[in-house]
């Protein structure tokens, strides 16, 4: 990293890590699991900002909060369990990874403006570049790419 006389700081690409920032916390399924997971999440975007110099900006720490929101409250609401949020960042992006035990993969409803809920995985495909769905040995695993301002 460069110093400049005026305080600024630059990063070069020799000042990056080699490796993504990754962080995982497991959730028993009790009340109060989102909110733990989007301060959670929180905790996450200082730290990618400081170690990783990304520009994430409020926007797009909204939209990976949402995303773990609306991820983990999936979790929580089809499952009926415990399940485990995992982050995964670099400059360019989030991933967000959650575990749960339920083998049943969620659909995307059609957009139906008049529906009340079932809007969380259609917010997700929204604010992510990439969606994964897939059945693991203890049930299944739902990762969103979220980009981040260059």
């Amino acid at each position: 990293m460069r110093e400049h006389l005026d305080g600024s700081v630059i990063p070069t690409d020799l000042d990056m890590p080699a490796q993504p920032l990754r962080r995982a916390e497991h959730y028993t399924g009790q009340p109060g699991a989102v909110a733990e997971a989007r301060a959670f999440g929180g905790m996450f975007l200082r730290q990618l900002r400081s170690e990783w110099c990304a520009a994430v900006d409020e926007r797009a720490a909204g939209d990976v909060l949402l995303v773990v929101s609306e991820l983990v409250t999936n979790a929580q609401r089809h499952s009926h369990g415990p399940c485990v949020l995992e982050l995964e960042g670099t400059d360019t992006c989030v991933t967000v990874t959650v575990y749960d035990s339920s083998a049943a993969l969620p659909r995307r409803l059609p957009r139906d403006p008049g529906r009340v809920g079932g809007h969380g995985l259609e917010i997700v495909h929204e604010l992510a570049v990439r969606v994964t769905v897939e059945r693991v040995p203890v049930g299944k695993r739902v990762t969103a790419v979220v980009p981040l301002p260059r």
